[in-house]
């Protein structure tokens, strides 16, 4: 490999590294795996991820296949940002803002840019990028692009896929495209180019055609689904065609993202929280329905449940001293309004208002930012569980992303509380309720082979249940290795192989992030769990979910 590390350090004008410590450092991210690269390259510009992308083609048709695998700041939980290739870190160099145009309300920008950065400066224009994840302070646009992230505010802005235009996209082979929705005509300029590009839009608009049945099948009835490629929106009725829907949550597996344009939305600060307390999961369920039912949706409908702020109490009893007392309810909605209209705004409060008044045992209101902050340490508690250090178990990110239908979130919990219940570990879920996206993440010793056990058996399990409810595995985190055997309980053989071959098309030498989203089995993750997984790389921020 030191010759292609050579190779690489004389043609690219970003740094190649193949030090211990460099592939050590890159041998993790948030997920359980472990997987050291051969080098790690640290790209200036397109033009370096172009012939990083043209040399490992042209080394693959003698033969020699070195994957690439994108990365940005290592948050993923899915071990799709580790690679045993080149690992191309975007970060370092490919961080800007390319433009921001104020009077389109649009912004371009290169995939490195940290998530928060990129936020503040829409705030300085009253705009923002609404599908933030939890972690946008410590994690790139890129990589919520590769992932199709969504967050606490999706309920109502929907997740990522909603706010990209356009993409730069560098294929396996070098080349380099950009993606748009394009006329029928347009698309048959497309389909009559005599590039790697043309190939690409003539299999895959052959593939789609021939396929419309099963492309069908892809949709559930969910807010949101990442499992597998999403094929759904490429080819539309109209013959409109557009690549772009496809390589958003792909994670690297389809080409090279190097610039990203998105639409933003008004930015109001203004805003109304309300804290609601529920005595039980009939009543919250209910409540979730109803509030997604309003004509003005709510910005956020987050949940915490009781036996989560019980292990907070336990661990951290200072942390929610002055904001929910003892003895603590079966679940806390935290409902948020950000509707610029004061009027608008006032009438959707009094809506939900009656909602509570119907399901919720207390009721609080606030619209002072600092008191809202303090009621947002609630849903934020969980950080606690995530970082809590104290003996060898740790809150692992095995079964930490599904979406089932909200009419089900009562089903969901109390058949997650059994199996956590079964298997002695402690209970504790949150997460974005309006759109049925939960988190569960047990606290486990993957040192342990015992752990290790139960953790795949967990994972079975889980998944089972999730798809028996109308869920998708994947909901907002993506794949990656972690998922990516489940994608044919979710879909069935026939949907598998289409992604497979969907995949083939523009991967056909395997460089693009391979083992990651299809074609993976538990057998090839079981070896690669790492035992002393943790989250120290993000104890400079404190990890968020």
């Amino acid at each position: 490999m030191s010759k292609v590390a050579q190779y690489l350090q004389e043609h690219l004008v970003g740094e190649v590294m193949t030090s211990v410590d460099a592939r050590r450092y890159f041998a993790t991210d948030s997920s359980i795996f472990s997987l050291p690269p051969a080098l790690v390259v640290y790209p200036r510009s397109e033009n370096d991820v172009r012939k990083t992308a043209r040399f490992t083609w042209q080394l693959a048709e003698r033969g020699r296949v070195i994957p690439m695998t994108s990365r940005g700041s290592g948050t993923d939980q899915t071990g799709a940002a580790l690679g045993t290739g080149i690992v191309i870190v975007f970060p370092a160099h490919m961080h800007r803002i390319l433009e921001l145009d104020t009077k389109a309300n649009t912004v371009t920008v290169e995939p490195g840019i940290n998530y928060g950065k990129l936020q503040q400066t829409l705030h300085t224009h009253h705009r923002f990028l609404p599908p933030f994840p939890a972690s946008m302070e410590y994690s790139t646009v890129g990589g919520a692009v590769a992932n199709n992230a969504s967050g606490e505010k999706s309920v109502k802005y929907g997740d990522t896929r909603n706010f990209v235009t356009s993409l730069r996209v560098v294929l396996a082979n070098g080349e380099v495209i950009e993606t748009s929705r394009l006329s029928k005509r347009d698309l048959n300029k497309k389909l009559g180019l005599a590039s790697f590009e043309g190939e690409i839009y003539r299999q895959l608009d052959t593939l789609l055609e021939e396929n419309k049945p099963l492309v069908s099948k892809t949709l559930r009835n969910v807010t949101r689904n990442n499992a597998g490629y999403h094929l759904i929106d490429v080819l539309r009725g109209d013959g409109s065609f557009d690549l772009t829907p496809l390589f958003l949550g792909s994670q690297g597996t389809l080409g090279i993202i190097t610039e990203i344009s998105l639409d933003t939305e008004a930015y109001n600060p203004s805003t109304t929280l309300l804290l609601a307390s529920f005595d039980s999961l009939e009543q919250t369920q209910a409540a979730v329905l109803a509030l997604r039912a309003l004509p003005d949706v709510p910005s956020a409908i987050e949940l915490v449940d009781g036996h989560l702020l019980d292990l907070v109490q336990a661990r951290n009893p200072n942390l929610l001293r002055e904001v929910m007392p003892q003895p603590f309810p079966t679940a806390v909605l935290l409902v948020e309004f950000d509707n610029a209209n004061e009027r608008s705004l006032k009438r959707a409060v009094r809506r939900a208002n009656k909602i509570f008044e119907q399901y919720a045992s207390s009721l609080h209101t606030e619209t002072d930012p600092e008191r809202q902050n303090n009621f947002w340490k609630i849903r934020q508690a969980s950080s606690t569980l995530l970082a809590n250090n104290e003996g060898h178990d740790r809150a692992v990110p095995l079964i930490d992303d599904a979406t089932i239908p909200p009419d089900q979130i009562k089903n969901y919990m109390q058949a997650v509380y059994a199996l956590l219940e079964k298997n002695n570990l402690p209970i504790a879920v949150w997460g974005h309720a309006g759109d049925g996206t939960f988190r569960v993440q047990p606290a486990l010793n993957l040192s342990l082979v015992g752990d290790r056990q139960t953790a795949f058996r967990l994972m079975d399990e889980y998944y089972k249940l999730v798809i028996s409810l109308g869920g998708t595995v994947s909901g907002e985190r993506n794949d990656g290795r972690l998922r990516a055997p489940y994608a044919e309980l979710q879909y069935g053989p026939e949907v598998t192989a289409l992604f497979r071959k969907v995949k083939q098309i523009f991967d056909p030498y395997g460089t693009l992030n391979p083992g990651v989203k299809v074609g993976v089995s538990l057998d090839d993750i079981r070896a690669l769990v790492r035992p002393d997984y943790s989250l120290d790389h993000l104890y400079d921020h404190l990890p968020r979910s």
